[in-house]
């Protein structure tokens, strides 16, 4: 019993003072678990944050395309003839329609 003893206290006095602190100790398996094992760890919530960026990106494109909405009903209830005449290819009587494609340059 005596060497079992004398064993330990050789393994205890090895180790860092810090780490024998009863108090460090459970702060430091406070943080592990709050890290990496708790509902809400680190890589939860860089995963929610991730997500949270893309729907803000994807809102300001859902806003920018309401805009564009709204701007192309407007042109349409001021020009109702060039809407019908660019979108369906309609044209007066005894008038000729050409249609030209442009190609971007990108």
């Amino acid at each position: 019993m005596a060497n079992s003893n004398s064993l330990w206290q050789q393994i205890l006095q090895q180790i860092p003072a810090p780490l024998r602190n009863k108090y460090y100790l459970i702060l430091v398996l406070f943080f592990g678990w709050m890290i990496f094992f708790d509902k809400h760890d680190l890589l939860t919530q860089f995963r929610l944050q991730k997500a949270v960026n893309k729907m803000e990106q994807d809102k300001e494109e859902y806003l920018d395309k309401i805009e564009q909405a709204k701007q192309d009903r407007l042109d349409l209830e001021v020009n109702k003839e060039k809407f019908a005449r660019e979108q369906y290819y309609m044209h007066k009587s005894g008038e000729e329609v050409y249609i030209m494609v442009e190609e971007d340059k990108e």
